[in-house]
């Protein structure tokens, strides 16, 4: 796990400049650091800089940027490949050095080309510049478990081409313009991410998962090797029928993916909730542990509705695990919030990053890797919302008649919250999204947009699906896996230094996931149907059975204590009409709102708002003013 920066264009920037960009990620990759300047041919510059955070081989000739044996491909590489001895063993005649995947990575871009990132099991993102065709290649693995910006500038003659892991080596390229994305802030109200390919600045892009990008005298050009929708209509043509079958496929695959990362030289240790999919992945880890106990890591909350910490140590206590747990308090999140920007370079505002940041931080103190149980809700149908899309769609002809007789003297606007989010589902395009009523009305009035409609839904009809709970399930692997869960993960694990790798996004048990009959997820109103009986052969039930909690905080109570000066400055009239991105009448209305609880209004709406506001902010206020 790593971080990787360069750039190409026709203006010289200094290697001093390039090593700069580097170290602003030390935390990406505290053990060792290259750089390398390329002599400039035809008026073509490059630079390419690699922080390594060393997992395997942690000898010397694991040091990037990795060079073929002619010295004319360079390559930085940030992630895992886990499949790499196999592939070594395809590629025997490159002369290997080292015991690391980056040699390999190297030798199957020599042997098969940019494609050869069709045959890496694991999670990367990975530039390569061939200094005889003057030409830079990014990829990013399939699901954007690793992130990847750009920058792209063509003006006044010059053509610059920026890429890193994160955007503060973006932002300290010289000549970076720093314009914001006005358009993005009232999207980011609602979701609290920021999707790919967008970024908070103008003219800055997300390599989108799955996704290769060709830059040449001054062209940029994007294909997609994996793309969600694709993938997902070529496996349904092979739908298992058998669920005893499924089953013991599934099985075999999910434990096939935990061994393989499993793999590294240095300590290894499991994130814990207490939920199934985390305990899957730390029983069947601890199987093949040889004896030792696993090391499992959880957090707990003092306020005993967001407690699940007695649950992981029942769990980890039936596994033998060597457990370790912390309690997140009010004081914690104090602590953590001021660190938020400095690691989350672009605003992000999952709740769960303050106890993700914690679980990491105490992981990161015994071991340098650790295995996550992320994924398992969006290819298993275990999200909440998932029967929301389901009653929606029951009630969609319903809504229709309630949207008619709404427009009566303005009857939708008095309409209940819940009502209104199915009376106001009418675009054909933005079904599942169920973004429509207060959340929609609320931001239009605080965003400084003319015409804020475009910003809410992302377009579902390129999934061809009819049923709204697996189009969900498609949309949400599309955009809030990578955006939301992913980047939380990535950012927090780093933040410490520590590798997280995901077995349930293993490529194989993604693509065998969507091969599934539906009831084989869900049934009876319940998700995960198949994952939790697999999980049953390794944990008794009664461990594990209870209503879904969530990776959560007391966010309400947490906002109006330890961020509510906070948030009160940041919706101070003269600082929103200095801003321009925020009405300051209405902000002031929501946040006072929010923060004096007069429970006339929806608390979880304006909690959710008043911290995505927050949440972007304290980002502005730290990047841009």
């Amino acid at each position: 796990m790593c971080g990787i920066c360069g750039f190409i264009g026709n203006r010289p920037v200094s290697p001093e400049c390039l090593n700069k960009m580097n170290d602003s990620m030390f935390h990406r990759g505290p053990d060792d650091s290259g750089s390398a300047m390329f002599i400039p041919e035809a008026g073509t510059y490059c630079g390419m800089a690699h922080r390594r955070l060393a997992v395997m081989d942690l000898s010397e000739k694991g040091r990037q940027p990795a060079f073929s044996p002619d010295k004319k491909v360079a390559l930085v590489f940030n992630g895992e490949i886990y499949n790499f001895r196999q592939l070594r063993r395809e590629l025997a005649p490159y002369p290997f050095q080292s015991d690391c995947d980056t040699e390999v990575v190297m030798a199957a871009w020599l042997a098969w080309g940019p494609e050869c990132v069709r045959r890496f099991n694991g999670m990367f993102a990975l530039a390569v510049y061939d200094s005889r065709s003057k030409e830079l290649i990014l990829a990013r693995d399939r699901i954007g478990k690793k992130p990847l910006y750009y920058w792209y500038d063509k003006k006044d003659g010059n053509t610059t081409f920026v890429f890193a892991s994160e955007l503060k080596p973006v932002m300290m390229y010289p000549g970076f313009p720093k314009e914001i994305r006005r358009d993005i802030a009232g999207s980011f109200l609602l979701r609290g991410y920021i999707n790919a390919p967008d970024t908070v600045f103008k003219d800055v892009y997300k390599l989108e998962p799955g996704g290769i990008l060709r830059f040449r005298a001054g062209i940029l050009e994007k294909t997609k090797y994996w793309d969600i929708a694709a993938v997902y209509h070529r496996q349904r043509k092979h739908e298992v029928q058998n669920y005893q079958k499924a089953k013991e496929e599934l099985k075999a695959r999910i434990v096939a993916a935990v061994k393989k990362r499993m793999l590294a030289d240095v300590p290894l240790g499991c994130l814990l909730s207490g939920g199934y999919d985390s305990s899957l992945v730390c029983a069947i880890a601890q199987e093949h542990c040889k004896g030792a106990p696993l090391r499992t890591y959880s957090i707990g909350f003092e306020e005993a509705d967001y407690n699940e910490a007695e649950y992981a140590k029942a769990v980890a206590g039936y596994l033998g695990a060597r457990h370790t747990q912390l309690y997140c308090g009010r004081e914690d999140m104090r602590t953590l919030l001021d660190d938020l920007p400095a690691y989350f370079d672009e605003p992000l505002a999952d709740p769960s990053v303050i106890p993700s940041m914690l679980v990491a931080r105490l992981a990161s103190r015994d071991v340098t890797a650790v295995l996550s149980g992320d994924g398992g809700d969006e290819f298993f149908c275990g999200y909440h919302h998932y029967q929301a899309v389901r009653l929606a769609k029951f009630l969609d002809g319903m809504g229709g008649i309630l949207h008619g007789i709404g427009k009566i003297r303005d009857l939708e606007a008095r309409y209940p919250h819940r009502v209104r989010m199915i009376s106001m589902n009418r675009n054909p395009c933005a079904k599942v999204q169920l973004t429509g009523g207060l959340y929609k009305d609320v931001i239009s009035q605080m965003v400084c947009l003319d015409k804020p409609d475009h910003i809410y839904d992302f377009d579902e009809k390129r999934y061809s699906e009819n049923n709204w709970q697996i189009r969900r399930m498609l949309l949400d692997m599309d955009t809030y896996l990578p955006g939301m869960v992913l980047a939380k993960t990535d950012r927090a694990t780093m933040k410490y230094s520590l590798e997280c790798r995901c077995p349930l996004l293993d490529v194989r048990v993604m693509e065998y996931a969507m091969r599934l009959k539906h009831e084989f997820r869900w049934k009876k109103g319940s998700g995960k149907r198949i994952l939790k009986d697999i999980t049953h052969d390794f944990i008794p039930r009664t461990l594990l059975d209870r209503p879904k909690r969530g990776f959560s905080i007391p966010l309400e109570s947490w906002m109006r204590t330890v961020a509510s000066d906070a948030l009160i400055s940041y919706a101070q009239t003269d600082y929103l009409k200095k801003q321009g991105l925020f009405h300051p009448r209405h902000t002031n209305r929501i946040v006072e709102r929010f923060l004096k609880n007069d429970g006339l209004h929806s608390e979880k709406t304006d909690a959710q708002i008043c911290w995505n506001f927050f949440i972007y902010q304290q980002w502005y206020d730290y990047y841009m003013r």
